[in-house]
């Protein structure tokens, strides 16, 4: 289902850039970064937060701190692209732990992920054991990134 915009003003990308750079800021440092009253941006986050604009907060992660260092990039084909072998492919993927990210794709594969994983045997596992497995996965391709050039978690408000 394809939702429609937000109308966001000065205000609203204020609190929002100031959020994507710090997620953690009080109400006070927002109220300050907008130039508002507190409730004024109590009422506003809030509002953000019933539209969907905000949709979760969360801590940003260094992956190579925990022990995740490589980022794969896989694209994926399945055997149909009907509607009931997409969902059934998008569910099972769901639950592949090591899938960061997915995306149905136009082109030549059906698919684009970007796994996290700790090395090459660590791939090969999720691979082997976990993505040709998935029924009507009928190639896998995956290359791995040698460096993170640009990683944004902000967006361009």
């Amino acid at each position: 289902m394809k939702k429609s915009p937000v109308t966001l003003d000065v205000f609203d990308r204020k609190i929002l850039r100031l959020l994507q750079r710090e997620g953690r800021a009080s109400y006070v440092d927002m109220a300050k970064a907008a130039n508002l009253s507190e409730s004024a941006c109590l009422r506003r986050v809030r509002a953000l937060e019933d539209a969907g604009v905000i949709g979760r907060y969360a801590a940003v992660i260094d992956e190579r701190a925990v022990g995740l260092p490589l980022s794969v990039f896989v694209t994926v084909t399945l055997s149909s692209q009907a509607e009931a072998a997409l969902t059934a492919f998008e569910k099972a993927v769901a639950n592949v732990r090591e899938v960061a990210e997915c995306y149905l794709m136009t082109g030549g594969s059906d698919y684009l992920l970007r796994l996290v994983v700790a090395d090459v045997d660590d791939l090969e596992r999720v691979h082997s054991q976990e993505l040709t497995r998935i029924p009507g996965v009928v190639r896998v391709s995956s290359s791995v990134a040698m460096r993170t050039v640009v990683k944004r978690v902000e967006l361009p408000l």
